[in-house]
């Protein structure tokens, strides 16, 4: 059996200026080399302003985008392969909120509603974020959030982090 999921995708610690999109570019053909995953479709890709947490250094803006997968992994599974792969690409994780070569969230898995200490889906964060959210909303517009029980289209019309993120769709 399989499952449509949905997930999101960030890089701001590439080496050079452009790193940052070979990164998530090159994370979607290291996922596709998976035989339990199909990438269905990409959104464009976003420069967004880093939001950090008070009294920390500045970072350098994100390039961030949605895909969306056919999967018959399971949750937990498929969550394994994304962690496998940002260690792939050098991810270290330090801090929350710091700088990463790359970040793979799973946001959406079908209708599921997941909460362990391993996994939360939807991710419980993603109602917030313009960044998830306008990527997300151009690939699965009539997606319904689980809990929120409306469509993502919805939910992306003034996400809280609109004005402090400021996400610019850049060229794909």
């Amino acid at each position: 059996m399989t499952e449509l999921c949905a997930i999101a995708l960030g890089s701001n610690l590439g080496s050079e200026i452009g790193d940052s999109e070979k990164i998530v570019r090159s994370a979607i053909v290291q996922l596709s080399s998976f035989s339990e995953i199909e990438i269905i479709c990409v959104s464009r890709w976003y420069r967004t302003r880093a939001i950090t947490l008070p009294n920390s250094p500045p970072q350098p803006d994100y390039i961030n985008g949605c895909a969306i997968l056919k999967t018959s992994l399971q949750p937990i599974q498929l969550l394994q392969v994304l962690f496998h792969t940002e260690q792939m690409f050098g991810r270290e994780r330090r801090e929350r909120w710091g700088a990463r070569t790359l970040d793979l969230d799973l946001l959406l898995y079908g209708d599921r509603q997941i909460d362990s200490p391993e996994l939360v889906i939807p991710h419980p964060r993603m109602s917030d974020r313009a960044f998830v959210l306008l990527p997300l909303a151009e690939i699965a517009a009539d997606w319904i959030h689980p809990i929120a029980g409306i469509a993502i289209s919805k939910l992306a019309k003034n996400p809280l982090d609109l004005d402090s993120s400021y996400p610019i769709a850049i060229a794909n």
